[in-house]
């Protein structure tokens, strides 16, 4: 028995209190069932009784003996103690509890899957980052809890649109076409440039591509190198991306935006909202009437609009195409955004607590030897994605990038997640389902096979160690939702070497294959789905995070 599958029979036990007239309450929704820090305790235990008390007029205690007593009654339970003012206290029966790992094979993939979520439509936009250089160590923290906090998002049962904002338009792409004609010419980079290796690269296919550039006027070299320059560096961009697993549903392009039109079509929209004025020669949007701290310039007294005319041309086409919610994840230094956004979204008539999510995350900072690592091969003083997946792996990275709190700054040590070490943490969970896989493999080779769920006796999976296997596993799906619910994908990683540590106790105290000339018992095959089960719980969990699970290591 899972912890919703046990939540539903709490709730049926106060429904049937309530239909007999032993309660007078309105029947919850929401039932919170944890697990007691001591195992003494029970499996899980509930407050219910305590939320309920006031609305029962009746003391918590009196309460939680009605609740208990028709728990008592209910298959799977084996008891039910009432501890402190009210707490309930449930201890499953041991075939209950051993229920689960049959469930969790039998389920594969889909297990830890909800449907918490199921209906809305989310855009979730991030990474983003300008095409006038490789992915940067901090736009790679996005890619990894971006990619991973979609997946999550999905496995809720939403449906999530991945989405790359291309910043194709601008003065920043001026600069960079600058930068590579100077490149192209000999010359030092602009003072406001962009330097790096890459961009030495990047200007000599340009005039590799396009014989007798040089001779051309200043004017239409800058145009070539800015429309060849931009593509290649996209090239660069969705391939090192893609390297890391992270590949999105739509990469939109700014661009697009002002060739269609749609800027002058949002300012119409904004006007028509009665939140457009003209001011000093410009075209302003009332932001301050929504609680922004100053009113935000639209388009400038020479005609060209603002990067924020263009964020409310990309919000308005994101609603047209249906999305329920618009998802952003921005770095530390975007942190004043937000309440322009906000404002942005309300302008339009819509409500950002509904139709607005931006999450801020803070820095990256790379560790190696004990020293800050600040140079990169390609990038001048930025570290980039191929730097980092070179340095330690792909899955390390994701795992390492997605482990912390989006709202922790990060010192990564390449050293630790170098390491092929029970102190690395992906390296201790990987290695938890390889050594899975290896045993279920030797059980293979002795002729040992799962079988039916229907010939296992689960009540058999009755030790400390295996008893707290089976709650790991159970809580699963609680904590993918919880993570979904707070856009915390580092819960899925936490857990999971929380996980990986239990089986590894469980392995070490409880023997799954037989010795010698010994035979095999219905023991033996209960741990063989014990086994199993909690390696298709690192196989999900690491799937979250889009990291592999491998069978050898």
């Amino acid at each position: 028995m899972t912890p919703e599958q046990l939540r539903d029979v709490v709730r049926s036990a106060v429904a049937s209190a309530v239909e007999r007239g032993a309660l007078a309450v309105a029947v919850p929704d929401d039932v919170v069932v944890d697990r007691p820090k001591n195992p003494e305790h029970g499996d899980y235990a509930t407050n219910l009784a305590l939320r309920l008390a006031k609305a029962a007029g009746r003391p918590p205690r009196e309460v939680a003996e009605v609740i208990a007593a028709e728990l008592r009654q209910q298959p799977g339970i084996d008891a039910v103690d009432i501890a402190g003012p009210g707490f309930l206290n449930v201890r499953l029966a041991k075939a209950a509890l051993g229920q689960v790992a049959l469930q969790a094979v039998a389920a594969g993939k889909a297990y830890g899957r909800t449907e918490m979520l199921a209906g809305q439509r989310l855009n979730l936009e991030f990474v983003s980052a300008n095409p006038t250089g490789p992915v940067h160590i901090g736009a790679v923290r996005w890619a990894a809890v971006g990619d991973a906090l979609g997946r999550l998002l999905e496995s809720s049962g939403a449906e999530v649109t991945r989405e790359y904002y291309f910043n194709d338009a601008g003065a920043q792409i001026d600069r960079f076409a600058r930068s590579l004609q100077a490149a192209a010419q000999g010359r030092p980079v602009p003072e406001d440039g962009y330097a790096g290796a890459y961009i030495d690269d990047i200007a000599a296919e340009v005039v590799a591509a396009e014989p007798g550039l040089a001779e051309r006027a200043d004017d239409e070299q800058l145009a070539v190198f800015r429309s060849r320059g931009v593509e290649l560096m996209w090239v660069e961009i969705r391939s090192s991306l893609s390297g890391f697993g992270v590949v999105f549903d739509v990469y939109f392009s700014e661009w697009t935006l002002h060739e269609a039109g749609a800027l002058e079509k949002a300012i119409s929209r904004l006007r028509e909202q009665g939140h457009v004025f003209e001011a000093d020669g410009a075209i302003w949007l009332r932001t301050t009437t929504f609680g922004d701290d100053k009113d935000r310039v639209l388009v400038k007294g020479d005609g060209e609009p603002t990067y924020f005319a263009a964020d409310c041309a990309y919000y308005l086409n994101k609603r047209e195409r249906g999305f329920d919610k618009v998802l952003i994840m921005l770095g530390a230094d975007h942190t004043g955004y937000v309440g322009r956004y906000k404002a942005l979204v309300a302008a339009f008539g819509d409500d950002p607590d509904t139709n607005l999510e931006i999450l801020i995350g803070q820095l990256v900072n790379l560790v190696k030897g004990g020293e800050p690592v600040r140079m990169s091969k390609r990038a001048g003083n930025v570290i980039n994605l191929g730097d980092l997946v070179e340095a330690i792996g792909a899955d390390a990275a994701r795992y390492a990038l997605a482990r912390a709190s989006i709202d922790q700054q990060i010192d990564l040590d390449l050293d630790l997640w170098s390491r092929q070490t029970s102190d690395n943490p992906v390296f201790y969970v990987q290695y938890a389902h390889a050594r899975i896989a290896s045993l279920l493999r030797a059980a293979s080779d002795l002729g040992l096979v799962l079988g039916e769920p229907a010939d296992v006796d689960p009540a058999l999976l009755a030790t400390q160690r295996e008893s707290d296997l089976l709650r790991a596993i159970a809580e699963f799906p609680q904590v993918v939702a919880s993570a979904a619910e707070l856009r915390a994908p580092h819960r899925v990683a936490r857990y999971l070497e929380e996980l990986a540590g239990t089986y590894h106790r469980f392995y070490d105290a409880c023997r799954v294959l037989p010795r010698g000339d010994e035979e095999a018992t219905t023991l033996t095959t209960a741990r063989l789905w014990l086994c199993a089960a909690t390696a298709t719980v690192l196989r999900n969990g690491l799937a979250v995070l889009g990291v592999h699970a491998p069978e050898r290591m």
